[in-house]
């Protein structure tokens, strides 16, 4: 899966829709706007259709690790 769009956020908090990059499939779900969220959560997710996961990180954080919230 990989963030499609952003739809909210708070600070490190957000809500995104995910998408397969197999078969197209979208779905909303929470994420954590880090580099570990988004280098290991994010691709390790499985697609309930296909069940297929990422091959790589396909995201990058957009609040850099040195700011404090």
């Amino acid at each position: 899966m990989r963030i499609r769009e952003k739809t909210w956020q708070h600070r490190r908090d957000f809500k995104a829709v995910y998408e397969c990059e197999h078969c197209g499939r979208t779905e909303e779900g929470d994420g954590y706007d880090d580099s570990y969220f988004h280098e290991h959560v994010i691709p390790s997710k499985k697609c309930p259709d296909c069940g297929l996961a990422s091959a790589g990180a396909s995201s990058a954080p957009d609040v850099p690790a040195w700011a404090e919230l």
